[in-house]
């Protein structure tokens, strides 16, 4: 990092208000928070904040990304590590690792070597909650154990729940079918509902489709897909269509829990997510 670019990182930070602002976002992590929530939290006005925003915006000190009508606010890290690794660049003739602990702080393998994973709360939307949805789930549940807790919901849940061929199919490939359900996206938006860290889409957009609203708060993503419920034809072709759909969803999620989540911004990871909504580089990426 140049000094230029430092002094004008720490100037932004030469304000309380802006200080808190950037601690509440680290806090949040990748997911970021919209501009109201920060408001709330820290008790400032939309517009005093508007301008506290603005100055670790040009700092390069976190980033916007828009989600409808919203912008949401994350912390940039990489350049955080710049700024600190800049005062600490000619620590002790240039061997840092003399200044005691201080060295720590810029060991850029230290995060992944002391912390475990993180785990991320993933929910699947759909108009009924039947079948892409459902499919979604039951293929993270499995491929990201450990990593990943996947929940599916709907807009309109279909009374009748899952397609009994969808929970077939699964079942065959091996899959838990035990706790899939079809059920209404409103119980993920209470109070005591578990806080989503992506919230992916799965409505046949092209085709008219409407999706559930995504929320302000979490990292979205859309990946538009048929509709088994609408699938025509024999036994046979309605079989295959639904072994694309499943192959579909698993490349996708192969992809996705391979990103490397711990050093990507929200910017790059909302990229990453936004590509995988496109089949061919979707292939392209395995």
């Amino acid at each position: 990092m140049e000094s230029e670019a430092a002094a004008l990182a720490f100037t932004a930070l030469g304000q309380p208000t802006r200080l808190e602002l950037l601690r509440a976002l680290l806090a949040a992590g990748p997911s970021g928070l919209a501009a109201g929530d920060v408001a709330a939290q820290l008790g400032v006005p939309p517009s005093t904040l508007s301008f506290h925003l603005k100055a670790l915006d040009q700092a390069g000190l976190i980033a916007a990304t828009r989600q409808g009508r919203n912008l949401i606010y994350a912390a940039q890290v990489a350049q955080l590590r710049a700024l600190l690794a800049f005062l600490a660049d000619a620590c002790c003739g240039g061997d840092p690792a003399r200044c005691g602990d201080l060295h720590r702080l810029f060991d850029p393998t230290r995060e992944t070597k002391a912390m475990p994973p993180a785990t991320f709360n993933v929910l699947f939307l759909c108009t009924h909650n039947s079948a892409r949805s459902i499919m979604a789930e039951a293929i993270l549940a499995d491929m990201g154990a450990g990593r990943f807790h996947a929940y599916s919901a709907g807009s309109e849940p279909s009374p009748s729940g899952p397609l009994p061929e969808v929970l077939a199919h699964l079942k065959t490939l091996g899959h838990d079918v035990g706790g899939l359900r079809s059920k209404s996206w409103d119980a993920f938006s209470g109070a005591g509902a578990p806080k989503m860290d992506f919230v992916i889409a799965l409505c046949d957009t092209l085709n008219g489709q409407v999706c559930p609203d995504f929320g302000q708060t979490s990292m979205t993503a859309a990946w538009p897909l048929p509709d088994p419920a609408k699938f025509a034809g024999s036994a046979a072709e309605r079989a295959t269509l639904l072994n694309e759909l499943y192959a579909a969803l698993r490349r996708r999620l192969g992809i996705f829990t391979s990103l490397p989540f711990a050093t990507l911004d929200r910017m790059a990871l909302k990229a990453r997510l936004d590509e995988l909504a496109n089949p061919m580089q979707s292939a392209g990426a395995r």
